[in-house]
């Protein structure tokens, strides 16, 4: 009889009016706080990233808001907490906030860790990609943009070529501290838009982006140089024949060798033997 689904129709309207209940607040509580803006280097790094991808006949991407929000609040994470230590890479998330932390590493890969965090930060339902960097003596728009520009693995993801080219970016975030630069891509629109900007500033231009520099690889610092000294006489006895002291800002350090590229620089760190692990590339000019 008709009647007789009565109780079962009542079931399910009760079900989904608790369902609502539940899931109303848990979006609500992602709202990105209304002082957020972007700063003018977080801007100047997203319009080089869209310059990039010009110059190789890709389409520009939108600036994203909720992307933008998510990479501000790595940035500060891995600045304050460092949770990219020992094997957790810097695409990893401390247990001090209010998301889910993740050791990302070679060893046991949590890609979730990364690609929900858009959804557990903000009201963006879609999987999330993150480029993170570090730099050793501090993070600048000039360095970072060579950086991209030079790094293979860096610029396949941009331009979603080789490893990334089943992937289509449509938006990007930004977000930027003292010495980490996080960059966050996804194929879905952002529908809380762009963000505003804290100030306006001079934007990057395209002779800035390709200035020449010169790349360090660093061995070492050291409190005096004459202490440099010794420590140089003993790198020239193994082998470094390029090796020698770089003085500045009150520091004295060793560099093994100089590169014309961070690519250069960065493939012959990972030639290095174990004992010269902590080595890290420095940018200068020549």
């Amino acid at each position: 009889m008709p009647g007789s689904q009565l109780p079962d129709l009542k079931i399910r309207v009760v079900l989904l009016f608790v369902f609502l209940m539940v899931t109303v607040p848990l979006f609500a509580q992602h709202k990105i706080p209304s002082g957020y803006c972007i700063t003018s280097q977080e801007e100047q790094v997203f319009e080089a990233i869209n310059k990039i991808r010009e110059a190789y006949k890709k389409k520009p991407l939108k600036l994203s808001v909720s992307l933008s929000f998510v990479a501000r609040t790595h940035v500060q994470d891995l600045q304050v907490n460092h949770p990219d230590t020992s094997i957790c890479n810097l695409s990893s998330w401390s247990n001090k906030g209010k998301w889910t932390p993740c050791c990302f590493n070679p060893y046991v890969v949590n890609q979730e860790g990364m690609w929900n965090k858009p959804k557990e930060l903000t009201n963006y339902r879609y999987r999330g990609y993150e480029l993170a960097s570090y730099f050793q003596d501090g993070m600048n728009v000039d360095s970072l943009v060579r950086f991209l520009q030079d790094a293979d693995d860096a610029l396949d993801m941009i331009l979603t070529q080789n490893a990334w080219e089943k992937k289509s970016w449509v938006c990007m975030g930004v977000g930027l501290s003292k010495n980490y630069a996080s960059l966050w891509f996804g194929q879905r629109e952002d529908a809380a838009g762009a963000p505003k900007l804290c100030h306006k500033g001079k934007k990057v231009s395209d002779k800035t982006v390709v200035k020449a520099k010169v790349y360090y690889l660093i061995a070492g610092s050291f409190p005096n140089k004459s202490d440099a000294k010794e420590a140089l006489r003993r790198f020239k006895k193994n082998g470094y024949k390029d090796a020698g002291i770089l003085e500045g800002k009150g520091r004295v350090r060793i560099y093994l060798a100089r590169y014309k590229s961070f690519t250069e620089a960065s493939n012959a760190k990972k030639k290095l033997p174990y004992n010269h692990r902590k080595a890290w590339i420095l940018e200068g000019t020549r």
